[in-house]
């Protein structure tokens, strides 16, 4: 589809929150016209931070909050709708990535989102389908610091995307941290890298595509390193590998390796990233490997723009809700009355509701019964476990563990919410589902006249109509229970009038 022509003349803004570099992108769109304004690019090397334990250091830590201050003075004046900022595989890994996040999202100024790898590949894809367009079969691969990413692709669609744990930082520090280059390490390292990617040998067999592109950091640095030594024109083949590790062999050393085209900060990974890179093209016949103008921070930039479309129209989040409905055989008919209800007693809660926010409530309520195949008790359980586990294209690790929040919390007692009561936005969603929940259990339409919510402070008082019969009376009883539930945290207090 053909993003429609942005009339505001507004920037849109990405952040890269890589393993090994930031990267902080500012364009304009114009249907499928892409200008870039600006790009800063900060090697900070996070994975290298990540200690024995799977912890950041402080160190490392300081290095990207610096860089993410740094970046946010640039964003000033960019609309917040506009600005989205994705972290990928150090911070998927860290044990203590929520207290950076925390952090990281008051040194930027905007929220931080991890995604899993699979939406990596799958934004990847999207930078380099929109910049550098093509109908034939291909393979895009981009190696990162701690992961690398293969996409199986045709047009603008991914038909298959996988995202394999290593990459150049990671090999660099556990087979080169001395910064000596010895044949031993070498092959080592190329031995590691194919144990990693050699379960991608069927998926992306040879045969499947017809041609491969390298995206970002690690293809980008040996693809100028071979057009500066006039190796090639920029393009990495098997022989123009060889010639670059015979180069590191002879210099012996990280220190005294000197090649036109290598940049300070690509010293101390190059080792690890020659190494994935002879390995990907040995195992999958790859004769010759073109850098890509697309990546993923260009595919965050128009995964956003689509999201914004009027009525989400090319969310891609949308399809995988329907695409987790159908696999978990949920009953359309009763989440799409939870859904409404849902609604509707939202916009009587917040006057001015974000259309995020209403998005993720229509979401919750749409996959609050997925765990029913699973089993039906304790089915609320079994939904959070799916949301929060499951690889679902558009969605962050962050927003897919608000919806199983959600999810978890739709019934029952409230203690286990406890930590996330205290999240104002979460708690307003989550009375809104429950009541909803509660008022659609028969798995009817709801009656005509519907409950009408009010808000006093801390005092909820649900309005019910005095046209309700004998028939609601298992309602009442439902809602009285919620009452005491909601008066036991003293969060709130739900009065049923």
């Amino acid at each position: 589809m053909t993003t429609r022509p942005d009339r505001s003349g507004q920037p849109w803004a990405s952040i890269d929150i890589g393993s090994n570099s930031f990267r902080l992108e500012l364009a304009r769109l114009s249907g499928d016209r892409y200008q870039r304004i600006s790009y800063i690019k900060e090697s900070v090397r996070l994975g290298a931070g990540l200690d024995e334990h799977g912890m950041l250091t402080e160190a490392a830590m300081q290095r990207g909050l610096d860089c993410l201050q740094a970046f946010g003075e640039q964003l000033v004046g960019v609309p917040r709708e506009r600005v989205r900022a994705v972290a990928t595989q150090t911070l998927r890994e860290a044990r203590n990535r929520n207290a950076f996040l925390a952090r990281a999202e008051a040194a930027l100024g905007h929220p931080v989102e991890v995604i899993s790898g699979r939406e990596e590949a799958r934004l990847i894809f999207a930078g380099v389908a929109r910049l550098q367009p093509s109908d034939k079969p291909r393979l895009v691969i981009d190696i990162g610091g701690r992961s690398t990413e293969m996409i199986l692709g045709r047009g603008r669609k991914p038909l298959l995307a996988e995202s394999f744990g290593v990459g150049s930082v990671g090999l660099s520090m556990r087979f080169f941290a001395d910064g000596l280059y010895t044949e031993e390490a070498f092959r080592a390292a190329q031995v590691a890298a194919g144990a990693e990617l050699e379960e991608a040998l069927t998926l992306f067999r040879p045969e499947l595509w017809q041609e491969a592109l390298g995206s970002s950091g690690t293809v980008g640095a040996v693809s100028q390193i071979l057009a500066a030594t006039g190796q090639t024109d920029g393009r990495i083949t098997p022989d123009a590998l060889r010639w670059c590790i015979a180069q590191c062999l002879a210099a012996g050393s990280q220190d005294k390796l000197q090649v036109a085209g290598l940049k300070d900060d690509r010293r101390p990974v190059v080792a690890g990233g020659l190494c994935i890179l002879y390995t990907l093209l040995a195992q999958f016949g790859i004769k010759e490997l073109l850098p890509t103008k697309g990546a993923l921070r260009q595919g965050v930039i128009f995964d956003l723009a689509e999201r914004l479309q009027p009525r989400g129209a090319q969310d891609p989040r949308a399809g995988s809700v329907t695409e987790l409905q159908e696999r978990f055989g949920v009953d359309t008919a009763q989440a799409e009355r939870v859904a409404a209800q849902a609604d509707k007693l939202y916009r009587q809660l917040v006057s001015k509701p974000s259309p995020e926010l209403q998005r993720e409530l229509h979401w919750a309520a749409a996959l609050h019964e997925v765990g029913m195949l699973v089993s039906h008790h304790d089915h609320h359980r079994h939904s959070a476990y799916v949301i929060a586990h499951v690889d679902a294209a558009g969605f962050s690790t962050n927003q897919l563990q608000r919806l199983a929040a959600l999810a978890l919390g739709q019934r029952g007692g409230l203690r286990k919410m406890e930590a996330q009561l205290v999240d104002a936005r979460l708690l307003d969603q989550l009375i809104a589902l429950r009541l909803a929940v509660i008022l659609c259990h028969a798995r009817t339409p709801v009656a005509v006249a519907a409950p009408r919510l009010e808000r006093d402070g801390k005092q909820l008082t649900l309005h019910c109509p005095k046209s309700w019969s004998g028939e609601q009376a298992r309602t009442r009883f439902l809602l009285k229970e919620e009452a005491e539930a909601w008066a036991r945290t003293g969060v709130l207090a739900l009065l049923v009038a």
